[in-house]
C-alpha cells in the first residue's frame, strides 16, 4: 500500500481541516520534502510534504473535502514508478475490451482503452441544471476557476442545442396537484433557466472566510462596540521619512514605512490608558503589562492578523522588518499558527486601498482596534492661517464594557500627538 499520508497537527485547537489543491497527481513522482497537497485551516494554509521520495499512488480525499487531524488522505509508494497506476489500469481493461471487439467470424478486434475523462468540480446551481436537462458533467466544457463547472457553462451548452430532453415521469403528466397541495407542486416544478447576464454561482466558503465571518458576528454580539474618530497631520512623519530614507534603506535593506510610527504611538498611548490593552475574562478585567500588537494583513484568501509579540521592546527597524516579513509570508501562505494567536491590540490600515474613513470591528477578545486611512491633502487651520496639509483620519473602535468614552477619546488624542510630534515619545511627555 505504501506510506500513509496523514493530516498533520496544525494547532492545539484545530481538529478538522479542509483539503486544498493537490499539488501532485496520482501516479506522479515526488522528491522527499516536496509539497504534495495544501491543507486549509480556519487560520492558515499549510503544505503536506512528502516524507520520502517515490510516487503518489493514491488520493483518498478530494479538494474541498473535510478531514480530521491524523486521518489518512493518501498513499506514497516509495518503490513506485511514475505512471504505474495508469498502466496497471490499462492492462486490466484490455481483456474486457478485446472480448467486446469479437466479430461473428470469431476474430478479435482489439480496441484501444478509452481513458475516463476527469470530472470537473460541479457547482450546486450547475448540478441542478444538469439534472433537469439529463446532462452529465463530462458533456459540458467547464470554464470556472480551478476547472469548476459553472451554471453559465451549462446554460451556454443548452443554448447551443446540447441539452437532452428530460424524460417525462408519469407523475408529472396529470395536471392535478400532488397530495401535498399547491406548495409541493410549486417546489417540484423545474426551475426556469435565468436570462443571460443574470447567472449566479454558489461557491463554498473557505475555512478562513468561515472563521472570519464567525469572529465578526461574535464581536457584534458579545461586545458593546463604539467608534471614535480623530485626524492626524502626517507632515512631520513624512518629512522624517524623506530625511532618513536613504540612510535607513542602506543600513537595513528595506524602507521606513508609516506603520512603525503608529505601532510606537499606539504603545505609548496604551501605556497611559491600559484599559485599551485589557480584555474581559469571565467576570474579571485582565490588564496586561505587555503589548502584542496585531497587524491586519489582506491576502487573496482573506484578512489575517499576525501578532508582533512584545512590540514595546522593538525598534523602528525591527517593527518594519517584522511587518514586511508578515506581509510576504501571508501572501505565500507561510505564516505559522502561533504567529496568529494572542494579541492585545490590533492595527488595520484601510488606507492602502484608498479608504477615507471606516469603523473597524474588534478582534475578540481584544478591547480596542485602531483603523488607519488614506492620506489626503486638505486645508486646515494652523495658527490662524489656512494651510494645505497631508491629513489622515484615524478611528478607534473599543469595547464600552471595559473602556469609557473619556479614555477612548484621550487614547486617540495621545496617539495623534505622538504621531504629529514623535519626540514626545522619547521624553514621555
Amino acid at each position: 500500500m505504501g506510506l500513509e499520508l496523514k493530516v498533520p497537527q496544525v494547532g492545539e485547537s484545530i481538529t478538522e481541516v479542509e483539503i486544498g489543491r493537490w499539488l501532485k497527481a496520482a501516479g506522479e513522482s515526488v522528491q522527499q520534502d516536496e509539497p504534495l497537497v495544501e491543507i486549509e485551516t480556519d487560520k492558515v494554509t499549510v503544505e503536506l510534504p512528502a516524507p520520502e521520495a517515490g510516487v503518489l499512488s493514491q488520493q483518498l480525499k478530494k479538494q474541498g473535502e473535510q478531514a480530521r487531524v491524523g486521518e489518512v488522505i493518501g498513499y506514497l509508494d516509495e518503490n513506485g514508478q511514475a505512471g504505474a497506476p495508469a498502466k496497471a489500469k490499462q492492462t486490466e481493461t484490455q481483456p474486457t475490451e478485446a472480448k467486446q471487439g469479437q466479430t461473428k467470424r470469431g476474430a478479435v478486434t482489439a480496441t484501444a482503452p478509452k481513458p475516463e475523462p476527469e470530472q470537473p468540480r460541479v457547482m450546486p446551481a450547475a448540478q441542478r441544471l444538469l439534472d433537469e436537462h439529463g446532462l452529465t458533467p463530462g458533456q459540458v466544457q467547464a470554464t470556472g476557476p480551478g476547472g469548476r463547472l459553472l451554471k453559465q457553462d451549462v446554460l451556454r451548452h443548452i443554448q447551443e442545442g446540447g441539452a437532452k430532453p428530460a424524460a417525462a415521469s408519469p407523475a408529472s403528466a396529470p395536471t392535478a396537484p400532488p397530495p401535498g397541495g399547491a406548495e409541493e407542486a410549486e417546489e417540484a416544478a423545474p426551475i426556469a433557466a435565468p436570462a443571460p447576464g443574470r447567472e449566479e454561482e454558489a461557491v463554498p466558503m473557505s475555512p478562513l472566510r468561515r472563521r472570519i465571518a464567525q469572529r465578526l458576528v461574535e464581536a457584534q454580539q458579545n461586545a458593546a462596540m463604539l467608534t471614535t474618530f480623530n485626524e492626524v497631520d502626517m507632515q512631520v512623519v513624512m518629512d522624517l521619512r524623506t530625511r532618513y530614507r536613504e540612510t535607513f534603506e542602506k543600513r537595513y535593506g528595506f524602507r521606513l514605512g508609516f506603520m512603525s510610527f503608529f505601532v510606537k504611538a499606539a504603545i505609548d498611548a496604551l501605556k497611559q490608558f491600559p484599559a485599551v490593552n485589557a480584555e474581559i475574562r469571565g467576570q474579571d478585567i485582565v490588564y496586561k503589562n505587555y503589548h502584542d500588537i496585531g497587524i491586519a494583513v489582506s491576502t487573496e484568501r482573506g484578512l489575517v492578523v499576525p501578532v508582533l509579540k512584545s512590540a514595546e521592546r522593538k525598534s523602528f527597524a525591527e517593527i518594519e522588518q517584522a511587518i514586511n516579513d508578515f506581509a510576504k509570508r501571508a501572501r505565500d501562505n507561510k505564516l505559522q499558527i502561533e504567529e496568529l494567536q494572542g494579541g492585545t491590540f490590533t492595527i488595520t490600515n484601510g488606507g492602502v486601498f484608498g479608504s477615507l474613513m471606516s469603523t473597524p470591528i474588534l478582534n475578540p477578545p481584544q478591547s480596542g482596534v485602531l483603523g488607519m486611512h488614506t492620506i489626503q491633502q486638505r486645508p486646515v487651520a494652523i495658527d490662524g492661517e489656512v494651510r494645505i496639509r497631508p491629513m489622515m483620519y484615524v478611528a478607534l473602535t473599543y469595547d464600552h464594557r471595559v473602556i469609557d468614552g473619556r479614555e477612548a477619546v484621550s487614547f486617540l488624542r495621545r496617539l495623534k500627538e505622538a504621531v504629529e510630534d514623535p519626540a514626545r515619545m522619547l521624553v514621555e511627555v
